[in-house]
């Protein structure tokens, strides 16, 4: 128990002192880890264990969504990409189907490493100047 205690403040310490950038990059770990058990519930055919984690990743997902700055143009296009991903993932509940929830991870990864690309980059989510 106090392990798990331990590990929870730890986990909540660094949530708690994470830049805007590397919240955003742990969101992504989360969605893409997520999508793993449920690709594993899947196959085990736990079929509460595929649709709780499915609907972290929409969750994730949404939040991304919510936070987009749309007054960039940029933002419509990530809109559409997130939507596109909610939509798979909602056939992917209904079906109970691993192909599509692979094709989200790719989506996933692919973003993710993009983003921290974005933060090598910038230096973490700062400018450099």
């Amino acid at each position: 128990m106090a392990i798990n205690s331990g590990y929870a403040a730890y986990a909540n310490s660094k949530i708690m002192t994470a830049s805007p950038a590397e919240l955003t990059l742990m969101l992504y770990e989360g969605a893409i880890k997520f999508c793993n058990i449920a690709i594993r519930g899947i196959e085990e055919n736990d079929i509460q264990k595929a649709h709780t984690n499915i609907v972290k990743v929409e969750n994730i997902i949404s939040e991304f969504q919510a936070t987009l700055n749309h007054k960039y143009p940029v933002a419509k296009d990530f809109d559409e990409v997130y939507k596109y991903l909610k939509e798979r993932l909602l056939e992917a509940n209904v079906k109970k189907d691993k192909e599509i929830l692979e094709e989200v991870l790719d989506h996933l990864r692919g973003m993710r490493d993009t983003w921290k690309e974005v933060m090598r980059l910038t230096n973490n989510g700062t400018k450099i100047s």
